[in-house]
């Protein structure tokens, strides 16, 4: 089983996506865990507060670095190898392969979702992690972007996919895709399947597929 823990300020905001569709049946059929640590639980402060203003000045607030210091520590717990990767716009642009790596060789996974104007750069001098983004443009919190990691890392896990080659990746296939009917009908104009997906001709399909894909 594959265990992601993730430390977030809003734990809350998972659990619609995690609690639909592949993941949810992922957890349900113990092919995964995800694990949530709140920063908030782990502060001395009143209130529980654990943003305060940056030093050198300038706008927003930064996340103090005990607590979520605090919080791997108890995510990682005694366990001996555990990968650690912290959700940042100036991150590694996450990939595929990147993915199938992890999946292959990580079963206990810690994530680490920024708020505000991040976290307090010394939580990565006592815990140094990989730094991670999905995509060039910047989210309001690290919390989108651990759901899309933990998405297409799940993916990658036997068993988690009723077919694990029905993967994109591990298959020729289009961005192009057609089911029934052959022929629609829509405000009197036909639109038609490719004659080439109703031949049965395999190696003709697998053609058509590389050729539409390479285009894509």
């Amino acid at each position: 089983m594959t265990t992601f823990h993730i430390i977030t300020l809003f734990p809350e905001s998972f659990s619609s996506y995690f609690g639909s569709s592949i993941v949810k049946r992922a957890i349900q059929d113990k092919k995964l865990q995800i694990k949530y640590y709140n920063p908030r639980d782990y502060t001395d402060a009143k209130g529980h507060r654990v943003d305060q203003k940056p030093y050198g000045g300038g706008p927003g607030m930064v996340i103090e670095a005990l607590p979520v210091i605090r919080a791997i520590e108890q995510a990682k717990g005694k366990k001996k190898k555990v990968a650690l990767y912290y959700m940042s716009p100036a991150g590694e642009q996450f990939t595929n392969t990147q993915a199938a790596t992890i999946a292959s060789k990580e079963k206990e996974i810690v994530i680490v979702c920024g708020r505000y104007e991040g976290i307090d750069a010394r939580v990565l001098q006592v815990f140094p992690m990989q730094e991670i983004s999905v995509g060039p443009f910047v989210l309001t919190g690290g919390e989108l972007g651990a759901m899309i990691m933990v998405d297409v890392i799940a993916r990658q896990i036997p068993g988690v996919l009723g077919d694990f080659d029905s993967r994109e990746e591990a298959r020729i296939a289009s961005h192009d895709v057609y089911t029934r009917p052959a022929t629609l009908v829509y405000k009197r104009k036909k639109y038609t399947v490719p004659e080439v997906l109703l031949s049965g001709n395999h190696a003709k399909i697998d053609e058509h597929r590389s050729h539409r894909r390479s285009q894509a």
